[in-house]
């Protein structure tokens, strides 16, 4: 039977009961009232608790120590097989739409579209999702900046959406969405109208195709949580939002639910009685309330990479991919090019005695980012390694959104909807390792897996 995994990164599994009881989400309770629901745990605490970490788990069954996936785009290089792979090996087909920190073995069978922060792996077919992964990877990646998007990008990526399931729906949302921006500061839900945009995607492959196994994968949510928890519950926090600021931003993580509760509605028509239905968190948030008594938690990102690189002193020859917030990669031609351009970055310092930026290497790559969590003062400059040439940080780094008001919890939210599952809430917190095992057991494919499935006898969890 196929099966339908959406995979809506960090949803809150407390969030998501307060606000099917509040009336909000109907499409959410009639999939939770018919699914066998558990709570998965991560196993992990930070700085080890990143989606880019525990959607690996997900899709392996390893913990963070075996598979040791520490940095978004790292998912490329490890060869364990995925859920795919194995579905792939039975000579079935996938459709893996979105999927963060993916790849996929020699012999994929099917289709496979990266996380918009992919720099090295590539969609499957390369030629069919180009134009889509092209423009939504600039516009997700520098988010913030100016993303580079020709025209001829544009018009590409609109001819693509017009042959892959361009929706009326979304053609009038966006038309309202651009409207309201002349009178509102609606911007933020620009983010949703990707999510549109994606599912119409996903759902004319996955209508095309009929896939075996097929995976959603949105963000939208997660980035809500994290900037906007303190207008969501403004009584929590002792910094307090501005009015305006809770008028624009006060609904934003229901909308957020209630956005993909559309999406969990349409799933459910598509699922009928005919595919199994998962939901899949990996992990949940949290108000984060551990920076109140010291102004809050901001994250600054760099406004030009060239002039920043070049007030390090860092030598041309590398190549920039801008990942997620303020973290960005520099691939270098071999490893003492990359070490040395580590040293220099790291080396830069603030006025105020502080180190502006971290760069860590692996192989001739770095992974690289702004460190400054608090806003300085006015005056405060950026100083070369050399301590000759600075600038004013503030014509370095601009912050991101607003403060920072929500952070990771090891929870996440794991539902099963099909036929022959009983609808159960399973009592006690079940490892995120479990997952895999368990969807193994739903796909009927062979995997090696340390952790047992929900299905085992003997579990005391379930039974299908």
């Amino acid at each position: 039977m196929r099966t339908i995994v959406l995979e809506f990164n960090e949803l809150s599994p407390q969030l998501l009961d307060r606000f099917i009881e509040q009336g909000h989400l109907p499409n959410f309770r009639r999939f939770r009232d018919s699914a066998m629901v558990a709570v998965t745990d991560a196993e992990e605490t930070a700085p080890n608790l990143e989606p880019w970490i525990q959607w690996v788990t997900v899709h392996t069954g390893l913990s963070f120590a075996e598979h040791g996936c520490f940095n978004l785009n790292e998912g490329s290089d490890l060869t364990a097989p995925r859920l795919w792979d194995l579905v792939s090996r039975a000579d079935q087909t996938n459709w893996i739409c979105g999927s963060m920190n993916a790849a996929v073995q020699p012999g994929f069978r099917g289709c496979f579209l990266p996380d918009p922060w992919a720099t090295s792996a590539e969609p499957v077919p390369l030629n069919m999702f180009r134009p889509y992964a092209r423009l939504v990877r600039s516009y997700v990646q520098e988010h913030s900046g100016r993303p580079e998007v020709s025209p001829v990008d544009v018009l590409r990526f609109g001819q693509f959406m017009l042959r892959h399931g361009l929706s009326a729906s979304s053609v009038a949302a966006l038309i309202k969405q651009l409207a309201q921006e002349r009178r509102r500061d609606v911007k933020w839900r620009r983010a949703m109208m990707l999510d549109r945009l994606q599912w119409d995607v996903f759902r004319s492959v996955y209508k095309s195709m009929q896939p075996y196994l097929s995976t959603f994968f949105i963000n939208s949510t997660a980035h809500f949580q994290h900037f906007h928890w303190r207008e969501f519950e403004p009584g929590l926090f002792r910094i307090q939002s501005s009015e305006k600021q809770r008028q624009t931003y006060g609904d934003a993580i229901l909308a957020g639910y209630q956005n993909m509760d559309r999406i969990v509605g349409e799933a459910l028509s598509m699922a009928r009685d005919e595919a199994n239905l998962v939901l899949l968190t990996a992990l949940s948030q949290q108000p984060m309330l551990t920076h109140e008594e010291d102004g809050g938690r901001q994250i600054f990102r760099h406004r030009d990479i060239k002039v920043l690189l070049e007030l390090a002193g860092v030598e041309q020859g590398w190549t920039y991919a801008p990942i997620m917030s303020q973290q960005f990669l520099l691939h270098f031609q071999n490893e003492q090019a990359a070490t040395s351009a580590a040293a220099q970055i790291e080396a830069l310092w603030l006025t105020d005695g502080r180190q502006p930026m971290w760069a860590r290497r692996k192989g001739s790559s770095l992974d690289a980012g702004c460190m400054i969590e608090k806003t300085p003062p006015e005056g405060i400059r950026v100083v070369a390694p050399n301590g000759k040439t600075s600038a004013d940080f503030f014509d370095i780094f601009y912050p991101l959104d607003a403060l920072r008001s929500g952070k990771h919890h090891p929870e996440g939210a794991f539902w099963i909807k099909g036929p022959g599952i009983a609808s159960a809430q399973v009592q006690e917190t079940v490892s995120l390792r479990m997952v895999a095992p368990t969807l193994a057991d739903l796909l009927e494919v062979p995997g090696e897996f340390k952790a047992c499935s929900l299905f085992a006898e003997g579990t005391g969890r379930a039974a299908a």
